[in-house]
C-alpha cells in the first residue's frame, strides 16, 4: 500500500501541542467540531496529508482549493500559552487505510512531543432515547488511553464509556496510545446518523472546552444549525409524504 504523507506548508512549533482527530464518522461529529475549533480559534493551515489512496478531490472555499486533509495549529487559553493542532477532513477513510493513517498521525505527535490527542466522535442515538434538545450535554461520554487520561475525565465529570466497541481511526488511535503510552482521549455524543448533526458536535465540544479550553466556547451557532437542518429536513419527509423513518448507515460506533 502507498504511504501516507505530511507535508509542511508553515513552521510551527508544535511541541507540547493538543491535536484533535477531525476525521468524520457517525453524525460528522468530528469534522463538524474541527472545523469550528479552526474557525473560533482563527488557526492556520500548517500542513497538510497527502496520499495515493486519497480521493482524487479538491475542497474549494472562497476560491481558495484545499487538500481534502489539513492541519491547522495555533494557540489558545487566555494567555495563549498553549498550542493546538487540528486534524481536518470531510472524507471517512475506507478501512484499508485507518491503520497507516492513524500510524501516521501517532508518529508525528511523538515526534513533535505533543501532550495528547482528543477525537470527538459520534454515537448512533440508540432505539427509544430521548431527543430532548436540552439533554444533549448530558450525552458525553469519554474514553482515556491511559490513567492519567482517565482521571481528567473524571475531573471534568465526564462520565467514562465503560463497555462497548470503538470503531475506525477513534479506536486505533486509542489502541495506540496505549502501546505508546501516549494520552489519547474520545469524546463521544449521541448523534444522528442520517445528517450531519452539529447538535452532537456542540456537545463534544463543550466537553473539550472543559478539558483544554476552559473560555466559555459559543456553541450557539452550532445549536442553531442543528435546528436548521433538522427543520429542513422534517419539512421536506412532509412534503414527500415520507414520514417514515430514514434509512440508516452502517455505524462505525455502537455501545
Amino acid at each position: 500500500m502507498q504511504g501516507i504523507d505530511i507535508i509542511p506548508i508553515k513552521q510551527m512549533d508544535v511541541r507540547g501541542a493538543y491535536v484533535i482527530d477531525g476525521f468524520p464518522s457517525v453524525g460528522l461529529v468530528g469534522s463538524i467540531a474541527a472545523n469550528y475549533l479552526v474557525s473560533f480559534l482563527d488557526l492556520e493551515l500548517i500542513g497538510v496529508l497527502d496520499s495515493m489512496t486519497f480521493p482524487a478531490m479538491s475542497l474549494i472555499r472562497d476560491g481558495i482549493p484545499y487538500s481534502p486533509v489539513r492541519i491547522y495549529g495555533g494557540k489558545m487559553g487566555e494567555g495563549g500559552e498553549d498550542k493546538i493542532v487540528v486534524f481536518v477532513s470531510e472524507f471517512q477513510p475506507p478501512p484499508e487505510i485507518i491503520k497507516p493513517l492513524a500510524t501516521t498521525l501517532m508518529d508525528w505527535v511523538e515526534l513533535n512531543k505533543c501532550k495528547m490527542v482528543i477525537s470527538p466522535e459520534g454515537m448512533i442515538i440508540p432505539p427509544g432515547k430521548s431527543e430532548d434538545p436540552d439533554s444533549i450535554f448530558d450525552n458525553i461520554f469519554g474514553v482515556g488511553s491511559t490513567p492519567q487520561m482517565t482521571d481528567l475525565l473524571k475531573e471534568n465529570n465526564i462520565p467514562l464509556f465503560e463497555t462497548g466497541i470503538i470503531m475506525g481511526l477513534a479506536g486505533v488511535l486509542l489502541n495506540e496510545g496505549v502501546n505508546r503510552d501516549i494520552g489519547v482521549v474520545t469524546i463521544l455524543s449521541w448523534s444522528h446518523v442520517e445528517y450531519p448533526d452539529a447538535r452532537a458536535a456542540a456537545a463534544c465540544i463543550s466537553a473539550i472546552d472543559k478539558m483544554l479550553l476552559q473560555v466559555e466556547l459559543d456553541i450557539k451557532p452550532l445549536i442553531t444549525e442543528a435546528e436548521v437542518i433538522e427543520n429542513h429536513l422534517k419539512q421536506l419527509y412532509k412534503t414527500a409524504g415520507k414520514e417514515q423513518e430514514i434509512p440508516k448507515s452502517k455505524s462505525i460506533m455502537y455501545s
